[in-house]
């Protein structure tokens, strides 16, 4: 099964052909989404007119290298989770996209979510039949969410945590940005945190299955005002967020038992919480920065699963 996935987060235009059953990547493209130098996001409107732009080159790219015609099925997110009221117009650009295929190939349409996409791209990274099939916590940490679901056949069950304030990619990006480095600023953060060789154990705010991350911004930009190392504070603010995500996993497990942890979303790409997170907990996954960050794989192995499964 040969299918389609595309993608118009608030950060990039992404579309991927994937074949299912050989668990492979047929085409991969993504494009940032362009965003003013100091600027911390996008308006939507102009997120719009970025991903017109974006999938207009991005397909012109693909025709010069890679015949559609193969393509059996389309997957496609329409709005960033399956909360009821959970809307952003960035999401009618890829909807779009999806229909013109469907009108000139006779195809099906698989409308899903962004952070299912999330979840679908990390498990079929794992290709582990027995992840889709059981019970599982998943982590969806990003610029947008630093959510805690559960899982079970492969769709997303109930969100059991979150964040009160601030999402950890929100942290991450603005400290890159006060840095100097360009929106979003992630792989920046990450690289200058691994410079600095110093264990770092933040005291960090959870409660329950619930943690605040506004804290980490306000003790990093006094920390820079200090004149503290850049490096320092880049590894410090990651391993904030590396140690309240831990202490919610442990908190999750002592509600629904030791089940499997999967780590997903751009902020999942840093090895620094990697590192931390693997060092205190058993039966945790997480996947290549190809898989973790915003891309369209998982529309294209939701829609892929939709055909052949029901």
């Amino acid at each position: 099964m040969i299918t389609l996935g595309i993608d118009t987060s608030n950060y990039a235009s992404s579309i991927a052909v994937i074949d299912y059953e050989k668990n492979e990547i047929l085409l991969n493209e993504k494009h940032f989404l362009p965003v003013k130098q100091g600027e911390c996001g996008l308006r939507q409107q102009d997120a719009v007119f970025g991903h017109i732009k974006n999938l207009t080159e991005i397909f012109e790219l693909v025709h010069n290298k890679f015949d559609l015609s193969c393509v059996q099925a389309v997957g496609v997110s329409v709005k960033p989770t399956n909360e009821e009221d959970s809307y952003m117009p960035c999401f009618l650009v890829g909807k779009l996209v999806s229909q013109v295929v469907k009108a000139i190939k006779d195809i099906p349409v698989v409308y899903t979510t962004h952070q299912d996409g999330h979840l679908n791209s990390a498990l079929f990274s794992l290709n582990n039949e027995k992840l889709y099939k059981d019970k599982i916590i998943v982590f969806h940490v990003s610029g947008g969410t630093t959510d805690m679901i559960l899982v079970e056949n492969g769709e997303i069950k109930e969100t059991v945590g979150s964040s009160n304030d601030l999402f950890a990619g929100q942290a991450v990006d603005r400290l890159g940005v006060k840095l100097g480095f360009s929106f979003p600023a992630g792989v920046y953060v990450s690289q200058l945190a691994a410079q600095c060789d110093e264990t770092i154990k933040p005291k960090v705010s959870v409660n329950g299955l619930n943690c605040n991350l506004s804290g980490v911004q306000n003790q990093c930009e006094k920390m820079l005002e200090q004149g503290k190392d850049k490096a320092y504070v880049c590894k410090y603010c990651l391993s904030f967020v590396a140690h309240t995500l831990l202490k919610m996993a442990e908190n999750a497990r002592k509600t629904y038992g030791k089940l499997p942890i999967v780590f997903v979303g751009g902020v999942m790409s840093s090895e620094i919480i990697k590192e931390i997170v693997e060092n205190k907990l058993q039966d945790v996954y997480f996947v290549k920065p190809v898989f973790s960050s915003d891309n369209a794989i998982g529309t294209a192995a939701i829609a892929a699963r939709k055909v052949i499964y029901g």
